[in-house]
Parts: structure tokens; sequence; C-alpha cells
């Protein structure tokens, strides 16, 4: 899967769950201090990016995903194995 795909993906997921919309979420955005993520927010974003990906991310390496940048390349690494 190319990295722009994985990328409109995981923004689209953000923003659901986040409840922002696209033009708040960059790669450079943090899930706490720029998008207001709150901690069950943070579990429910984990879960909604294995659906989204169908991928099984491992939660405590994922819960030390800080950005949504960093999310995408987590992301890339599950879905390009």
């Amino acid at each position: 899967m190319e990295k722009s795909e994985i990328t409109e993906r995981a923004i689209k997921v953000t923003c659901e769950v986040l409840n922002v919309t696209s033009d708040m979420v960059t790669p450079e955005s943090d899930f706490v201090f720029d998008l207001g993520a709150e901690s069950t927010q943070s579990v429910q974003l984990v879960a909604a990016f294995d659906e989204e990906f169908d991928i099984n991310m491992d939660a405590e390496d994922a819960l030390e995903v800080q950005t949504v940048g960093d999310a995408i390349e987590f992301i890339e690494k599950y879905v390009n194995k």
C-alpha cells in the first residue's frame, strides 16, 4: 500500500475518532496537544486504525505514537510486511 493512501486513510480515521476537521490534521499534528485526544480516544484510535487497515497493532507500542506522522509510519510497517 502506498504511503499516500495510508496517509489519507489515517487522517480520515483521526478526524472521525477525534471529531476534528481534515484541515486541522497534518503529519506534524500531535494527537494530544494539537488535536485534543484524551486517553480513551488514544485507545479508540488504535482500534480504529486496526479496523481501517485490517491489522493488529501492538497497543503498548502504539501508545508511544505521538503525532499523526508517527502513526502513519507505524501503520506503514504493519501493512507492508
